[in-house]
């Protein structure tokens, strides 16, 4: 048996699928059925069929790996050079963008090492050696990298503020639902464009404020409030007191010292917001690094959030919108593995105690 190398079996799978073949002999010495071999390997009765007519042949040696049909054109020593390639940019080789694909790649690899691959064969390599096509994650161009790199020391949940005052590591985030998402998708007759009737007048978008809450040796917690509503100033937003009193709801849950980590949102820069940080003894904050929402987990529960809950969602009204987000978040709050793996998302990760 012989298995193109351009069709993506390494040689670890080629070893597997080997041992499949001289499992099905013992069971063809044995006497078995075609459909009972291909239900105990979880194979096809064809591949089954076809193994039977080779060995009743040529024995063993029919059943017998020979091995890739032919050397890839690129060594893993190339392809470490191509890595190496790609991870310049598209731009580094004069490409206006900053996207890779097939047809880029194979021209690089033709003006690189001079080897002609097919599009499917670029593919076929890539995968081959771990790569996949991906959603890439954005950068500001105005982010510090060093300013990141600082502040992880007193970010993490070992860290040191956190590990001195015995604390909750607590995030905060604020993020806006609008009442028409962006992937809303609903069936009717070709031609005929459906029609989905929202309000175009008064609130169109909830506020939400969310806290995400870790310590060594306890649960992860998620703790959320709604933009209030009907205010006499017509405010749309959270103010600085409304941050006050949530952040006063979060210490009587916890019980415990918080060390609070947000951005630089002006409401949160107030001078009412620092002089009632001043005067809390069990509270302490630290402001994340500007361009640097990749630090918040609480980024991940929006993200979820918005795969979830409100996707594909043509709401009727406010009421809706506002029932749909308080059921995901919900939801969240016992899912304390996708806490977790939000943390883990930003690079930091949960020290025991």
């Amino acid at each position: 048996m012989r298995y193109a190398q351009g069709g993506g079996l390494t040689d670890e799978r080629r070893a597997f699928r080997e041992e499949l073949r001289m499992e099905a002999a013992d069971r063809f010495r044995q006497g078995d059925e075609n459909p009972v071999i291909a239900h105990g390997l979880r194979v096809s009765v064809r591949s089954v069929q076809r193994w039977r007519r080779a060995w009743s042949q040529n024995g063993l040696r029919a059943l017998a790996s020979k091995g890739p049909a032919s050397l890839p054109l690129l060594s893993d020593e190339l392809f470490a050079v191509l890595e190496r390639e790609l991870a310049r940019g598209p731009v580094a080789h004069g490409w206006p963008d900053q996207t890779w694909t097939l047809s880029r790649i194979k021209t690089l690899i033709g003006r690189r090492f001079h080897k002609s691959y097919t599009v499917q064969g670029v593919a076929a390599l890539l995968k081959r050696h771990g790569w996949s096509c991906q959603v890439p994650a954005r950068r500001a161009t105005e982010r510090d990298e060093t300013a990141v790199r600082l502040g992880e020391g007193d970010l993490a949940p070992g860290g040191r503020a956190v590990a001195a005052l015995d604390a909750w590591l607590v995030f905060e985030d604020e993020a806006g639902f609008s009442m028409t998402p962006p992937t809303t998708r609903t069936w009717s007759r070709r031609g005929h464009t459906p029609v989905i009737r929202v309000r175009g007048r008064s609130r169109r978008r909830l506020s939400v404020a969310a806290l995400v809450c870790y310590k060594a040796g306890e649960a992860s917690r998620l703790i959320y409030r709604p933009c209030p509503d009907a205010r006499p100033d017509g405010r749309k937003s959270f103010s600085w007191q409304d941050y006050r009193d949530l952040i006063q709801t979060v210490h009587q849950q916890l019980g415990g010292p918080i060390v609070l980590v947000w951005d630089n949102l002006n409401t949160h820069l107030t001078a009412g917001m620092r002089r009632y940080i001043a005067d809390r003894d069990w509270l302490t904050v630290f402001q994340l690094p500007p361009y640097a929402p990749d630090l918040n987990p609480v980024e991940g529960i929006w993200s979820v959030l918005r795969r979830t809950t409100t996707a594909n969602r043509g709401f009727a009204d406010p009421d809706d919108l506002i029932t749909a987000v308080r059921r995901g978040l919900r939801q969240l709050q016992y899912r304390h593995d996708v806490l977790d793996g939000c943390l883990t998302g930003t690079g930091l990760r949960r020290q025991p105690p």
